[in-house]
């Protein structure tokens, strides 16, 4: 009976394992042999063993591409989740007027779709007649061209994802939603002012939350391509070359596709460092607390 039970249940989730299988395993195992040989999808694979990782850390491309998103990671993300916390907690008032209305708001806009959205910041930032330079003229301040400088072109992205930030600053109101108000009602006994109520009782409570928005955060900011590659192509002087656009432009613009398979292989164990790291500094916090 237990071994019928089995043969049933595999049959039930054959397709499963079939499209594993197929459009996943496989695709991972080839990527890897890819990134141990010289393939240009002309011609047969030629063995190089990890000359194309040695070769990854030799270009100045590739680094400059993996310190652009190093940078989004560590100023842009860090950005991020801390102004969605804010607003998140700003939003969970209920003696605010149309609070609900906001909150709508703060999520439209992750309803846009991505070439949209990118043709839309486009417009705004225009350095001669976009939304926010002639919004910065009426008080008589010169706004720079945002994504024709490339000091500004990555804040420009930075700004960019935090208007679309509305995913995680839904996720953070529900987390805000089990936090008992008892907490609160005895903090207030003791003396406690919004600051110290926010430092010691919100941002541990929600911590499991702000830890998932923030391995999603990274994982997604590592592959942040269509945005960069619809709005400057990497420019300006490769400032917003980040690490998946020059994965694609190796593999299907230089044809380089055991380079870039290399560089997807490093990109995976940067994902997986830095998540472990996280979770083990979330457990790290939690014995603090």
């Amino acid at each position: 009976m237990k071994k019928r039970s089995t043969i049933t249940g595999l049959l039930f989730i054959s397709p499963w394992i079939i499209g594993f299988l197929i459009f996943a395993a496989y695709p991972a195992i080839m990527s890897f042999y890819y990134s141990l040989t010289n393939y240009s999808m002309i011609g047969a694979p030629q063995f190089i063993g990890f000359q194309n990782y040695r070769n990854l850390f030799q270009d100045s491309v590739f680094l400059t591409s993996l310190g652009n998103t190093v940078y989004m990671v560590l100023i842009g993300l860090s950005f991020i989740t801390v102004s969605t916390i804010t607003i998140a907690i700003l939003l969970n008032n209920p003696r605010i007027k149309g609070i609900s209305f906001f909150r709508v708001v703060f999520f439209l806009p992750t309803l846009v779709p991505t070439v949209v959205l990118s043709v839309l910041w486009i417009w705004i930032f225009q350095p001669d007649n976009g939304l926010i330079n002639s919004f910065l003229h009426i008080f008589g301040i010169s706004g720079p061209g945002w994504l024709s400088n490339p000091h500004w072109a990555k804040p420009s992205f930075i700004l960019m994802g935090l208007w679309g930030a509305g995913n995680a600053i839904i996720i953070y109101l529900a987390g805000l939603q089990d936090i008992p108000t008892s907490l609160y009602e005895a903090a207030s006994i003791d003396g406690a002012n919004p600051f110290q109520k926010a430092f010691y009782i919100t941002v541990p409570m929600l911590k499991p939350v702000i830890v998932f928005n923030v391995i999603t955060g990274l994982i997604g900011t590592f592959q942040s391509f269509a945005e960069s590659f619809i709005m400057t192509s990497g420019g300006p002087d490769n400032a917003t070359l980040f690490y998946s656009l020059n994965l694609y432009e190796n593999a299907f613009q230089y044809y380089k596709i055991g380079y870039a398979s290399a560089m997807a292989w490093i990109l995976l164990l940067i994902v997986l460092i830095c998540t472990i790291v996280l979770l083990r500094m979330t457990k790290q916090l939690k014995t603090d607390w």
